[in-house]
């Protein structure tokens, strides 16, 4: 077959090397010896996860609390309630309020997980009527882009996937919002004169259960902390999908998640595990986890705060669960009790309407929801990228060579060693004068690279080489005229199939409209965002052939099509002494979106923090002064570009070629035929 592989690739050989390395990176981890090496192993874990959460205000923004409703009911009250996380990011609430007849009352706050009708769903109800019951001060919060904090709230809406991931460009992160709001909450709790302010608790399940973790091991308010259904191990988030809410980028370079649990010392932690829940959640990765995190524990002499407690369930946050909850709230934060089960108190569920802080379609217009907020941040660093004065080409070179190693070292998380250049070759064959050969390298260990290689059979003298790109593999790449269009003109083409894409794309690697899903949250966990190990996969294919005899690497060509553009446009930027000219046909013109990314959107090309070094054509300015041709785009929704708009979204890169002198090197244009784009390189 012309476009088989000497050896057929495993599908999951990304995953396992993925895999292999964040195990190596936590290989030879041993327990703090002292409390002064584990005081100082938290404060470099702390900081490394606030970095990796992205940005957080200096300064918090006034809370401008509004309650906008209650419901009188025997022995409490509920409140409907709005509170200002950052500026114009507004957190829709639930308060239960218990009475009382003097005294104030300890506080838990409920956060929730992937439920359909998220803090007013019936689960979620259920602990925080339990509680206030039980003489707690409840509130109950919907999470960034859920609930009432999404874009169009209804049951069942989703936060994940290419809705959370719009906050990666600008360097946010879901679970950093999360964590940013559930602060604020505390001091929205501590205001409250009921609340009694040094004996605060938080629990939620599933994704809940994984913002109570970290809210709670990074917030020293807590003094009771209970995930449920949640906690497993990092590595294990490398054998199933997770939640974009659930990944820490680079957590692996750094933690694994009894790292984090361990953080909670000397404060009350109960971990809650189902017995029938999926493997990154399952008992046996919690209690590695817990045995991470109980010498920490032993070390502080606070062994009795930290207690597994496994039931036998489905992912769940059920009755049995919720009355070990209770317990253990009941004993830290009231100081009764030996932290056994407490009996739930009977309760009614409200209505999903009558919980609703804004009947349907009465929310305020100023309130900022995830896209838009994803805007606002993207907006101001690119006023920063395009306010800069270059005065002098040597003025953009220097800015540029900054730009180059941020872009390979923090946002790429780096390349490794390349290795040999080597690689197994097929027999091939030759249909139509055109002789085809797969080929399959390995730019990792264990790590298949297969690529086809086509090019006009017989010709003497050293041929032109071009690496065209598709996100979708080898084989739709040569599908695309612009490849006969190469050949037509003597043309080597080669076409691989980057990692995790095409022949070599992993099984079930799709969720809610993002094809590669979860081999991007994959990447990421390692600290190695897909885009950079792409480019990286190019820089060993041209490695390879810039050995092979008859073709001319003076004229190494890098061209992408669609979203495989942005990937020629960084390997041209970084790689620049092995590429001779980059195109880039019908890719995405910008990263800026106010709304989510259209669907098919590569979340592999979402690396965070990309927006720091510049947008799209940023990036492609990186390529000047040599050859560059963009030919059509899209905006983030998908929406076709018509000619003028084109030239417009590329007015940067226009302008740093300007600078250089070599405007007749670029072209942006709204269309071209493939023979027009040969004929130029």
């Amino acid at each position: 077959m012309a476009d088989s592989a000497p050896t057929k690739p495993d599908p999951e050989a990304f995953n396992k090397r993925m895999r292999a390395q964040g195990l190596a990176l936590h290989a030879s981890d041993k327990p703090p010896a002292d409390k002064k090496e584990w005081e100082q192993r938290r404060g470099r874990l702390r900081e490394a996860m606030f970095a990796a959460m992205g940005p957080m205000p200096e300064k918090p923004c006034p809370l401008e609390a509004k309650i906008l409703g209650t419901l009188k009911r025997t022995g409490y009250q509920i409140e409907k309630l709005v509170f200002q996380s950052r500026p114009d990011v507004w957190v829709t609430a639930s308060a239960y309020v218990p009475e009382r007849e003097s005294g104030k009352a300890p506080a838990v706050l409920v956060v929730h997980g992937h439920w359909a009708g998220a803090r007013r769903d019936p689960v979620v109800q259920a602990r925080c009527l339990g509680l206030v019951k039980l003489g707690f001060f409840v509130m109950a919060v919907d999470a960034f882009g859920a609930g009432e904090r999404y874009t169009a709230p209804a049951r069942g809406t989703y936060h994940g996937a290419l809705y959370g991931s719009t906050l990666w460009p600008a360097e946010y992160t879901l679970l950093g919002m999360q964590v940013y709001d559930n602060r604020r909450a505390v001091d929205y709790l501590r205001s409250r004169p009921e609340v009694d302010a040094d004996h605060l608790g938080i629990t939620g399940a599933s994704g809940g259960g994984n913002q109570t973790m970290y809210a709670g091991s990074l917030d020293e308010r807590f003094k009771a902390v209970v995930p449920v259904c949640s906690v497993g191990t990092y590595q294990a988030y490398m054998h199933a999908a997770c939640c974009v809410c659930e990944v820490l980028p680079g957590a692996l370079r750094f933690a694994e998640e009894g790292d984090v649990l361990s953080l909670v010392a000397p404060r009350a932690l109960m971990v809650v595990n189902a017995t029938k829940d999926g493997f990154q959640f399952s008992v046996g990765e919690a209690k590695k986890s817990l045995a991470r995190a109980a010498p920490v524990f032993k070390l502080l002499g606070v062994e009795e705060k930290l207690r597994h407690a496994v039931f036998e369930s489905p992912h769940a946050y059920n009755q049995e669960m919720r009355e070990a909850m209770y317990g253990w709230m009941t004993r830290w934060l009231k100081g009764e009790g030996e932290g056994k089960p407490i009996p739930e108190p009977k309760h009614d569920i409200e209505t999903f309407e009558d919980l609703a802080c804004y009947p349907p379609g009465s929310r305020p217009k100023t309130f900022l929801l995830l896209p838009a907020f994803a805007k606002r941040e993207a907006s101001s660093l690119l006023r920063k990228h395009n306010a800069q004065k270059f005065d002098h080409a040597e003025d953009w070179e220097s800015a540029a060579v900054h730009m180059r190693a941020q872009l390979r070292k923090q946002v790429f998380g780096d390349f490794p060693k390349p290795p040999r250049p080597d690689a197994k070759l097929d027999k091939g064959e030759t249909a139509s004068g055109v002789r085809t050969v797969p080929v399959l390298l390995h730019p990792e260990p264990d790590l298949p690279l297969p690529v086809t290689l086509k090019f006009p059979a017989g010709l003497k003298g050293k041929l032109p080489v071009c690496l065209l790109l598709h996100l979708d593999g080898s084989a739709e790449a040569l599908k695309h005229p612009l490849a006969q269009a190469l050949l037509d003109k003597n043309w080597e083409v080669a076409a691989p199939n980057l990692r995790a894409t095409g022949l070599t794309k992993p099984a079930s690697d799709a969720i809610v409209g993002a094809p590669d899903h979860n081999s991007a949250e994959h990447a990421l966990w390692v600290g190695r965002p897909l885009l950079g190990q792409w480019v990286f996969d190019l820089q060993c294919l041209l490695d390879w052939l810039a050995l092979q005899p008859g073709l001319d690497r003076r004229r190494f060509v890098v061209a992408g099509i669609g979203q495989a553009g942005i990937v020629a446009l960084c390997a041209g930027g970084l790689l620049d002494d092995s590429i001779a000219s980059v195109v880039a046909v019908d890719t995405l013109t910008s990263y800026m979106t106010g709304e989510p990314y259209a669907t098919g959107t590569r979340m592999g090309l979402l690396a965070p923090g990309i927006l720091r070094v510049g947008d799209v054509p940023h990036l492609a300015a990186l390529v000047a002064p040599r050859p560059l041709q963009v030919v059509g785009g899209v905006d983030p929704q998908g929406k076709q570009l018509a000619g003028k708009s084109v030239t417009t979204a590329f007015a940067f890169t226009s302008r740093i070629y300007r600078l250089n002198k070599a405007e007749e090197r670029l072209k942006v244009l709204g269309e071209a035929t493939p023979a027009e784009i040969v004929g130029r390189l």
